[in-house]
């Protein structure tokens, strides 16, 4: 199965299906992640990380795989929004969703790392993603904090 095939079969028909799928992807993040509902030209941003392109997008993933040990990211809702509301381009549809994202670093003391943050997804009239910026309820200071013992309870 060639892969333009694999994203015809898996290509949502729907936002209510596009859902289901993220649903799903965030139960198993980021282990087998379906990709095929992301436009080649992704566009990502976090507090961390700024690119565009899949092929980039997987390697993310693939690195939060190898060194974020016992990952957990626990989806509390997820919503269709108001295009005005977050993404003012014409003609994408946006997915909003709340999450906590937790982990153990790999520093040697292994100290668990969690994150409260929301993503928004724009969805264009093809069914694809092609934005996904994630936003933190924290600062990257508080995550730095969080990795060495005598500065989280400051």
């Amino acid at each position: 199965m060639s892969q333009a095939q694999t994203k015809a079969e898996i290509q949502p028909k729907s936002i209510d299906e596009m859902i289901e799928i993220v649903i799903a992807d965030y139960a198993k993040f980021p282990e087998a992640q379906t990709y095929a509902i992301y436009a080649e030209d992704v566009y990502f941003k976090d507090p961390v990380y700024e690119f565009r392109g899949l092929k980039q997008y997987q390697k993310m993933i693939g690195f939060i795989t190898k060194w974020f040990a016992n990952l957990n990211l626990a989806l509390h809702t997820i919503e269709e929004v108001e295009t005005s509301q977050s993404n003012p381009t014409e003609g994408v549809t946006t997915i909003k969703t709340e999450w906590t994202m937790s982990w153990n670093s790999p520093m040697p003391w292994k100290p668990r790392i969690s994150v409260d943050g929301w993503s928004e997804l724009g969805i264009n009239h093809q069914g694809q993603i092609i934005s996904h910026v994630d936003y933190w309820h924290c600062t990257k200071w508080d995550v730095v904090k969080q990795h060495i013992p005598f500065l989280s309870n400051s």
